[in-house]
């Protein structure tokens, strides 16, 4: 069964999973059976950094997202602590990614994630991540 975000009212407004921001991305969420958060993303013309490729602000935004929102289907608050990305193959613009969120380990009030751009037609890593988000009590 798969849970999909539902956003508190403060959230509406994020720039990646907020439904009413109207420059943001608007990715929705969902949480699958074997634990891992899913969304699906094809950068347009507004996210290019240089030479049709997708800025990598907007490719690191989306990975930290996916990984929060594993924490925040769960039902739980926390905040970005700390945050490694590498970026191993350019995002063209218009091409479908699938982003994955998996949770490795679980500490006190530190969860350690790990977020994964995967290129639908090639099935090649674009990006992946580790992080660090630390729950808020």
């Amino acid at each position: 069964m798969n849970q999909s975000s539902i956003l508190r009212t403060d959230a509406n407004n994020c720039f990646v999973c907020g439904p009413q921001n109207p420059i943001g991305l608007r990715l929705e969420f969902t949480l699958d059976d074997n634990d891992v958060c899913h969304s699906i993303f094809t950068p347009g013309e507004s996210h290019c950094g240089y030479d049709n490729v997708t800025h990598g602000g907007i490719v690191f935004s989306a990975l930290d997202d996916v990984m929060a929102n594993w924490l925040f289907l769960k039902g739980l608050k926390a905040f970005t602590a700390r945050c490694e990305v590498r970026y191993r193959d350019a995002l063209p613009i218009g091409t479908r990614v699938r982003l994955e969120g998996h949770c490795l380990k679980q500490k006190a009030r530190l969860t350690q994630m790990k977020g994964l751009m995967i290129r639908d037609d090639t099935d090649k890593v674009v990006a992946e991540t580790e992080a660090n988000f630390m729950m808020i009590e």
